[in-house]
C-alpha cells in the first residue's frame, strides 16, 4: 500500500498539478492533505478545487483558519500583519462561499491505521495550528511536542522544510511544501510511505514545476504582495 502525504499548497495550483501527475506515475493508492490549501498563491480557487477532486482525507492548516476568520494580532510578526491581512482578504475574495464553508469544517488532525501501521497526522502540532517545530530540535523536544499519542508514524507540515527522523523506534516526518518551499530548493515536496509485509519505506519526493509561470501569474494579477512572493518562489526561502 503506497500512501502520499501533501501539504502547504498555498494557492500554487501549477505546483499541485505537477505533484498530482507525479503521484499518479508512482501509483499512489491513498492521498492525505495536511492543510494550507489556498492562501498566499495566485490560484486559490483552483487549488482548492484540485484538492477536493482527489476525494481524500484533508485536515486544516493555520492558513486555512486565517482565510475563514482573518489573522489575529500575535499570530504573525507585527510588521507583517498589515500586508498579510491584505493578502488574506484577496484570497477570501477569490474563493466562493462553499469553499469558505469547506475550509471552516476541516478537522485539525487525523489518526488512522493502514495494514497494521498506526498514523497520527496534524498540521503544526497536535495542539496548535501555529506553533513552529524545527527539524534541528532535540529528540526529547520533538517527542514531547509532536509524539503525544501512541502511533508508529507521526506526520506534520507547516514549516515548509521536509525531513525524516526516527526517535525511540518511531518515525517522524515533515513533508515540506507543495507550493512554497522554504529550504532553498524551489521544487515541490511531499512524502510517500510504502507499506509492505516486511515493514515500511519512507521517502521525501521533490518535483519540478514551472516556477516562472507562477511568478508570471502573480505579476499579471492584482495580488497585494507580489514582490515578496516572487522572491520567496525564486529563492525557496522566506
Amino acid at each position: 500500500m503506497k500512501l502520499a502525504f501533501i501539504s502547504d499548497i498555498h494557492g500554487n495550483a501549477i505546483a499541485l498539478d505537477a505533484v498530482i501527475r507525479d503521484m499518479k506515475e508512482r501509483n499512489v493508492d491513498k492521498i492525505y492533505v495536511l492543510g494550507d490549501i489556498s492562501f498566499r498563491g495566485p490560484e486559490p480557487q483552483r487549488s482548492l478545487n484540485l484538492v477536493r477532486s482527489l476525494n481524500c482525507k484533508v485536515i486544516k492548516g493555520n492558513a486555512d483558519e486565517w482565510v475563514v476568520r482573518g489573522i489575529e494580532k500575535g499570530e504573525v510578526p507585527d510588521q507583517a500583519l498589515g500586508i498579510m491581512t491584505e493578502e488574506r482578504e484577496w484570497t477570501f475574495s477569490h474563493l466562493d462561499e462553499d469553499s469558505i464553508k469547506y475550509l471552516g469544517s476541516l478537522p485539525t488532525e487525523l489518526t488512522f491505521e493502514v495494514e497494521g501501521v498506526n498514523f497520527h497526522t496534524f498540521h503544526a502540532t497536535p495542539n496548535s495550528l501555529f506553533e513552529v517545530i524545527q527539524p534541528f530540535e532535540s529528540d526529547d523536544s520533538l517527542s514531547k511536542k509532536l509524539m503525544t499519542r501512541e502511533a508508529n508514524v507521526y506526520i506534520y507540515a507547516h514549516i515548509h522544510k521536509p525531513y525524516i527522523r526516527y526517535i525511540n523506534g518511531k518515525c517522524l516526518i515533515n513533508i515540506g511544501s507543495v507550493g512554497l518551499p522554504f529550504d532553498g530548493v524551489n521544487k515541490s515536496s511531499y512524502s510517500i510511505i510504502d507499506i509492505n509485509g516486511d515493514g515500511i519505506q519512507t521517502s521525501i519526493v521533490r518535483v519540478d514545476y514551472d516556477v516562472n509561470q507562477v511568478i508570471n501569474q502573480f505579476s499579471e494579477s492584482d495580488y497585494p504582495n507580489v514582490e515578496n512572493m516572487t522572491n520567496v518562489l525564486k529563492n525557496a526561502k522566506l
